[in-house]
């Protein structure tokens, strides 16, 4: 478990950061946009999580949908972790994005979906206060994902983690249209429309 007893240790005042075994690595290193991009996406669905509680009238749907992203904090906390280990010490194992996570994705945006209707164009990103801020979430989380892929062009990544941070932002985008009244708030992009 993570014990913190001081927040700054002057280990940074050069530039440089420590990974997940120790390794000393620039703090513009690709591995740490990686995870710093993650940990954005995080605190964004932090905001959306705020908005949730100030403005869902329905306690059940309020407190499900809290869950649910509070469950997703938790996860980018571990896919941070993941990102910042490249191998485990001896004699440990490394905390690992697992499949399991990815799926239960899967299922919630499945479940969601099931009750929207299908969309005829893009969604211009906003509505409600909360599906803005997971609308933000979305696009922070399709950045972490272009960083983790860059990343992965060079050194190792977890495909599951690859996996995961994807499917969080088609989650996201579906969790916003359900915060949209259903999609019914949702409101379209028209080509040309501003010509």
């Amino acid at each position: 478990m993570v014990k913190l007893t001081r927040i700054y240790t002057k280990g940074g005042d050069k530039g440089e950061t420590s990974l997940g075994r120790g390794e000393r690595v620039a703090k513009h290193d690709p591995r740490v946009e990686a995870y710093g991009t993650v940990d954005e996406a995080n605190s964004v669905i932090g905001l959306a999580r705020a908005a949730v509680e100030r403005t869902l009238k329905n306690d059940a749907h309020r407190t499900h949908v809290d869950e649910m992203l509070k469950r997703i904090q938790n996860d980018l906390f571990d896919l941070g972790a993941d990102l910042c280990t490249i191998e485990a010490k001896q004699g440990s194992e490394a905390l690992r994005i697992a499949p399991s996570q990815t799926e239960r994705l899967e299922h919630e945006i499945d479940a969601m979906n099931a009750e929207l209707s299908p969309l005829t164009s893009f969604v211009l990103p906003g509505g409600s206060e909360a599906s803005a801020w997971l609308h933000l979430a979305r696009t922070v989380a399709r950045r972490a994902e272009r960083r983790m892929t860059t990343l992965a062009a060079e050194q190792p990544v977890s495909p599951e983690a690859i996996r995961y941070i994807n499917r969080l932002s088609d989650h996201l985008f579906v969790l916003a249209r359900r915060l949209n009244d259903n999609g019914a708030a949702d409101v379209l992009w028209v080509p040309g429309k501003g010509r």
